[in-house]
């Protein structure tokens, strides 16, 4: 798994323009999320993709063309902090309810919204965290589930925008 992230012109249709030259090569994403940074003229995609080193520095090499991208990096290759954000919807009575909140204790979740029969829970985490969350929660009644992309910044001083011509 790839984590590339890439620095943009926050203009209409550049996200279009990124995510096709990867539905043109055939390429899945497997997460994307966006949003602007520091400066609001600009914006960050984070994708991750499944694929070989060649085959992602190929991608890396045609993104750095297109027009608006500024920087692009696989910082999946770099030590890295990422995270994912779920929001699930579970249905419970008053059999199941202490079970959920154990559940959600035990990863440190947060119960966000709660009414008589369903409960909205957000956790943050690292994919391996949200998929164990998320199997041991689906025996309960999940109404419903959403999962942002995964975010992800290098570790230490550096940022992405003091890469100079770098794969």
């Amino acid at each position: 798994m790839h984590i590339i992230s890439v620095l943009v012109n926050n203009y209409p249709g550049v996200l279009s323009r990124v995510v096709g030259l990867f539905s043109r090569r055939g390429y899945n994403i497997e997460s994307l999320a966006v949003g602007t940074t520091e400066k609001e003229d600009i914006s960050r995609i984070t994708l991750t993709v499944e694929g070989d080193d060649y085959t992602v520095t190929q991608v890396i090499r045609q993104l750095n063309k297109l027009i608006d991208v500024l920087k692009v990096q696989n910082i999946g290759a770099r030590d890295n902090v990422s995270r994912e954000l779920l929001l699930v919807k579970v249905g419970y009575d008053s059999n199941t309810r202490d079970d959920i909140m154990h559940i959600v204790d035990t990863f440190r979740a947060k119960v966000i919204d709660i009414s008589m029969d369903s409960l909205i829970i957000e956790i943050t985490g690292d994919s391996e965290k949200i998929n164990a969350f998320i199997n041991l929660i689906s025996k309960f009644e999940v109404k419903e589930l959403v999962r942002t992309g995964l975010v992800a910044l290098e570790r230490g001083n550096k940022s992405l925008k003091e890469y100079e011509g770098e794969l």
